[in-house]
Order: C-alpha cells, then sequence, then structure tokens
C-alpha cells in the first residue's frame, strides 16, 4: 500500500509532480487502495466515540492523572 510520505516535500519537485499528473505523464497514486471501506469506516466510528468512553469510565482521580501525564509529556517535548 502507498505511504502518504512519498509526496516529495520539496515545493519543486511537488510542482513538478502535479505538472505529470495533470498532463498524464505519471498515474496519480490512490491512498486509499488496497483498504476495505468497511474496515475504515468502522475504526472510524470507534475512534469518534473512544476518548468519551475512555473518560466516562475513568474515576475523577484517574482522568486528573491522566491530564498530569498528558501535560508533562507535552511540556518535555517541547525542549
Amino acid at each position: 500500500m502507498p505511504d502518504r510520505s512519498r509526496r516529495p516535500r520539496d515545493s519543486n519537485q511537488l510542482g513538478k509532480l502535479i505538472v505529470d499528473i495533470a498532463t498524464g505523464e505519471v498515474d496519480d497514486i490512490d491512498i486509499d487502495q488496497g483498504k476495505n471501506p468497511a474496515a475504515v469506516e468502522l475504526g472510524r466510528k470507534g475512534g469518534l466515540k473512544g476518548g468519551k468512553a475512555r473518560a466516562n469510565s475513568m474515576t475523577a482521580e484517574e482522568r486528573k492523572e491522566a491530564a498530569k501525564r498528558a501535560a508533562r509529556a507535552r511540556w518535555d517535548q517541547e525542549k
């Protein structure tokens, strides 16, 4: 399956790729190629309700600890 990172990051190379696709010299990659649409939809639904379901199942103390861990990880990343 193609990787999303296959597109060039350099703006000149990306521009050339866009022109090549527009003129038909190369075929555009299909990011969703090989994925089962039903599985993609189910995964999306799970992602939408996962955080809320987790928060509802946690006690106030557990939510507080999770928030502290998240804040600590966020601030450690910025250094």
